[in-house]
């Protein structure tokens, strides 16, 4: 039976519009950590209340999203990708209104179900416009995301800090403009060849590896992800602060700081996909993982000039993990997409939330700078690479 030429060929202009919409998503998503010295004024908040924060944000994607993938595998529901965005709108209209802590918490959770129905299906989008050049294509869609980080720090210094928290409610603009966009690609999605009902019945479900090394390759790439996000949520959650205390710089500079490492985190997403898929997602991640460790080592005692050149290089070589790994779980559990998406992006937010609640108890009690030395030796757990088995997607190709 002939392919749709549909299903083999790149559809950049739908990579272009999905991404461009993870950058809007996760701009607004970063301008919360941004805002973090707002909040802990307007507030009165301690460490652990800021880590508090970021919990129920990315805790409630990270419940949500694998729940979510599973569904829409079984069911695909196109037009799910601007109802979630609606979610973000609504919560970041809260948080700029919010009169008191418990209100910040309910908005930033609504924020956190709109990134749970996002991520999971905008990811199969990607596959499914990749025309089976798997790791670029959610290079492509990542990068989005990690350019809209980097933007959210840079527009909270010179926009939100200046103009106080009801700023905030401007990036509900972002949200409405994502919304039109994510009505095109739905449709799209509806039209798409593989969406056809004998196009689904003939989908590859079956992996070629034994079960028990599907779990434990699972298992590894868990770990894995927890070494990532965990050092990033120390550096997203409380760079700024750290740059404070240990450099007394100002608010807004230390903001800027953050952009230099979220735009780094940025460009080392754009390696990642493309050179796993030429050169085999194993050697992507040991390089990635284990490779940051030196660095990470350094950091605590460097001065202002050497913690800003070893922040981007962090930043530049472990951001190139996170899509070689999705798409090496992807080709382990074929026609499995939504829920290996939302397992992993749900697991990315979630050791992220735990991350900064737990560093923020330990700011409290032992200081910033200690966080910092604590974290350097996570990438030690990228040796757990050595047990990963050979790209899954070599030995047949994968069908979205």
């Amino acid at each position: 039976m002939p392919t749709d030429p549909r299903e083999t060929a790149t559809a950049f202009r739908v990579l272009a519009a999905i991404s461009f919409c993870h950058l809007l998503n996760d701009m607004m998503q970063s301008v919360i950590p941004a805002v973090y010295p707002i909040l802990k004024d307007t507030y009165r908040l301690d460490f652990g209340q800021i880590g508090l924060i970021t919990l129920t944000s990315q805790l409630t994607a990270s419940l949500l999203q694998p729940l979510v993938g599973l569904y829409t595998d079984r069911r695909p529901t196109p037009y799910s990708l601007p109802v979630g965005m609606t979610f973000t709108m609504v919560g970041l209209i809260l948080i700029a209104s919010a009169p008191s802590f418990a209100m910040v918490l309910a908005a930033v959770a609504l924020v956190g179900m709109g990134s749970a129905v996002f991520h999971p299906e905008s990811s199969r989008v990607a596959r499914m416009a990749s025309g089976g050049r798997h790791g670029l294509a959610q290079s492509l869609f990542q990068v989005g995301g990690n350019a809209g980080s980097s933007l959210g720090p840079l527009l909270a210094a010179f926009i939100v800090l200046p103009a106080g928290q009801r700023s905030i409610a401007w990036f509900s603009l972002a949200a409405l403009v994502a919304i039109v966009v994510l009505l095109r690609v739905g449709a799209w999605y509806k039209r798409h060849p593989s969406m056809t009902p004998k196009s689904r019945a003939m989908r590859v479900t079956q992996s070629h590896l034994p079960r028990r090394q599907i779990a434990w390759a699972m298992a590894v790439l868990i770990a894995l992800i927890f070494s990532k996000y965990f050092y990033l949520a120390s550096v997203v959650s409380y760079y700024t602060f750290y740059l404070i205390h240990k450099f007394h710089l100002s608010v807004q500079t230390a903001q800027v700081h953050l952009f230099v490492f979220l735009g780094a985190v940025a460009l080392g997403t754009v390696v990642g996909g493309p050179v796993g898929d030429r050169i085999g997602r194993k050697y992507v991640i040991w390089c990635s993982i284990l490779g940051v460790l030196p660095f990470t080592m350094a950091l605590p005692y460097a001065n202002l000039f050497w913690t800003e050149i070893l922040t981007v290089i962090i930043g530049l070589v472990l951001a190139s993990a996170f899509s070689a790994i999705l798409v090496y779980a992807q080709d382990l559990l074929p026609g499995r997409v939504g829920m290996v998406s939302g397992l992993f992006f749900g697991l990315a937010f979630g050791m992220g939330g735990v991350g900064a609640a737990l560093l923020g108890k330990l700011a409290d009690a032992k200081g910033i700078e200690y966080v910092y030395r604590v974290c350097a030796f996570l990438p030690a757990i990228g040796l757990l690479t050595a047990f990963l088995p050979m790209d899954a997607g070599r030995k047949r190709r994968s069908v979205p």
